[in-house]
């Protein structure tokens, strides 16, 4: 018997296995994937997210992808331009976007040197309940086979937006928004390292360097251009460039497209509960928002530690670990629902005025 399964593998799960087994905790960690490939990102990780890395001892490894820092980051808003420089934040200054085949090895490789048993290629078919808690899982083969059944005093939905787990234990919905927007990215070379956004009335784009030498290239539309921008996105992120941020596409003919363009229309706005009789839900499995102020990864990280701080030794007690979990809805609601709010006022993009705190949360 394990005393955590975590479903999902990638930056919510990882960390949050990686934080259990250092605390003590027997833990198996399951995933879809048999390698782990780039998901759909903006790569960007906040300064308190970079901060957790540092704690975690895990920044190292990441800077030696390397992934160049991110020090300084400017803001165009029509004819006003903002540059600002982040406050230091748990020992660091600099923001990172590390490209996801990179940073998700590195935190699953921190996870199984943490004594994590980790096992890929493996879906979670169904859960086990007894007396309305869930006690385990029902996992087996992606490609079909026999079924193996693992119990554990607390299993984690780390397995995402459209997360196995929240449907298995019908995980109410606490706070729900419609889509604001969709978006669309490609990564260019030869474009100077700069940190940069633009926005302008319905419109937005981003660039942000990553590994090897590439920027991610991003464009904002709103949600209901969704069905004429996907049927040709390459055009339409170009032209979405060349009318917000004229500057990025002068410079984009300088250097080449190095991937195909990858984009959503699926950018959910929820929280969902957290917690319930032997579960717990972490990461997009339990709170989504538009990617426009790049909080996913950040917000991860966040709910990783908080989980791991909450759960303290309580685990192998069920009303311990019960109070414990509350402790953590509670506290996921208070510190995740500001950052939700004005996302949502910038994915809105209907703002004319500068804001007094550029999008990526780098100060004035």
């Amino acid at each position: 018997m394990y005393d955590v399964i975590v479903v999902g593998a990638r930056i919510a799960g990882a960390s949050t296995a990686m934080l259990m087994a250092r605390a003590g905790y027997r833990v198996l960690m399951v995933d879809r994937d048999r390698v782990v490939r780039d998901a759909l990102s903006t790569l960007y990780i906040h300064q308190s997210g970079v901060a957790a890395l540092h704690r975690w001892n895990v920044l190292p490894e990441l800077v030696a992808t390397g992934c160049p820092p991110l020090e300084r980051i400017r803001h165009t808003a029509g004819e006003t331009v903002l540059e600002g420089t982040p406050d230091r934040t748990g020992g660091v200054h600099a923001a990172y976007a590390p490209r996801r085949r990179l940073l998700d090895p590195i935190l699953i490789g921190a996870a199984v040197d943490a004594g994590v048993e980790y096992r890929p290629n493996t879906s979670v078919n169904d859960l086990l309940f007894e007396d309305g808690r869930v006690v385990g899982v029902r996992t087996g083969s992606v490609q079909g086979g026999a079924e193996h059944t693992e119990r554990a005093h607390l299993v984690v939905g780390a397995d995402g937006m459209r997360s196995t787990v929240a449907a298995g234990v019908r995980a109410p919905v606490l706070l729900q928004d419609p889509h604001h927007t969709c978006v669309y990215y490609t990564f260019w070379s030869d474009l100077p390292p700069r940190l940069r956004t633009f926005e302008a009335p319905g419109r937005w784009v981003a660039t942000i360097p990553t590994n090897d030498g590439a920027t991610l290239v991003a464009a904002y539309f709103r949600q209901a251009q969704f069905a004429a921008v996907r049927g040709d996105a390459l055009n339409a992120l170009l032209t979405q460039v060349g009318t917000t941020a004229p500057e990025v596409r002068e410079e984009m003919a300088a250097g080449r497209r190095l991937e195909h363009v990858h984009g959503t229309g699926d950018q959910r706005n929820f929280f969902r509960e957290a917690q319930g009789p032997g579960w717990v839900l972490v990461g997009d499995a339990g709170h989504h928002k538009d990617s426009i102020t790049a909080r996913g990864i950040t917000d991860a990280f966040c709910q990783a530690q908080l989980l791991a701080d909450c759960v303290g030794e309580d685990l192998r007690d069920p009303e311990s670990l019960s109070i414990a979990l509350k402790r953590f809805a509670e506290q996921r609601l208070d510190t995740l629902l500001p950052a939700y709010r004005s996302t949502l006022e910038a994915a809105r993009m209907d703002t004319r005025a500068p804001r007094a705190e550029v999008p990526l949360g780098m100060k004035i």
